[in-house]
């Protein structure tokens, strides 16, 4: 089908102003009255009816915001889109962000695409010792959770699942070669084709590539979000939020 209008869709936020409050927010469907909380060309989700929970800016140069978890595991925020870009008609999809932890114990962090951002946004995957459990069926991007040891202790995965690649669920076959360091920001970019090939950088080196890693058909969600593992509350620091796709200009 012949393109008529702009064909690259680009959603970009660099936080150096709106955030949602930590303390004052008011869950999404509740009997009080609860609204849909946007951060420029984003959606804000998760458990936002608790006390610690919410985005606020920080006063920094460039500008960034922290996103603040919650004290029990499982329950978080997430910052990104509703799962409306197909690969094999909008690719290639890309997702990109700086992000930075002012510490690296109680909290799961995802960056990337998955098929589900639920206005309670789950996990869309946990990890213990060196084992992933891939909870939601279509994944591709980064993650840092606390709670892998050994050889994956403190360092940036890159899962994958959804593809006629099966979904990796050994860390250690999906472990980057680099350490999430406290208070030190790293750039993360996943990029997917048409095909389904993923491509993970971090700073600007490329660290892994699958073919066949997600599904080519299934719509996906691109979001950088931090959740808690223990009672206490868990938190990640965004400088900026970037995605890319093109338009489907089917009739």
């Amino acid at each position: 089908m012949a393109e008529s209008g702009p064909g690259l869709i680009r959603l970009w936020n660099d936080f150096c102003g709106p955030e949602i409050p930590v303390a004052t927010n008011v869950a999404y469907g509740t009997t009080a009255g609860g609204c849909n909380y946007y951060l420029g060309d984003y959606k804000v989700t998760g458990d936002l009816a608790e006390t610690d929970t919410g985005v606020v800016g920080l006063s920094i140069a460039s500008g960034a915001v922290r996103i603040s978890g919650n004290n029990e595991n499982g329950k978080g925020v997430a910052i990104g889109t509703e799962a409306v870009f197909s690969p094999s008609l909008n690719g290639t999809l890309v997702a990109e962000c700086r992000l930075q932890m002012q510490a690296i114990t109680t909290r799961n962090v995802f960056f990337g695409f998955c098929d589900v951002n639920a206005d309670d946004v789950a996990e869309p995957l946990t990890a213990s010792g060196t084992t992933l459990t891939l909870t939601a069926s279509d994944i591709c991007g980064f993650t840092f959770d606390s709670q892998l040891t050994g050889d994956s202790e403190n360092l940036w995965h890159m899962p994958y699942n959804g593809g006629s690649t099966t979904g990796a669920t050994d860390s250690t076959s999906v472990v980057s070669d680099v350490t999430a360091v406290l208070s030190e920001w790293d750039v993360l970019r996943v990029e997917i084709t048409n095909a389904g090939t993923a491509r993970w950088y971090i700073n600007g080196a490329l660290k892994q590539t699958v073919a066949n890693a997600v599904s080519t058909t299934v719509l996906q969600a691109a979001y950088v979000g931090c959740w808690g593992t223990t009672t206490t509350a868990a938190d990640v620091d965004v400088d900026y939020l970037l995605v890319e796709a093109y338009r489907d200009w089917t009739r």
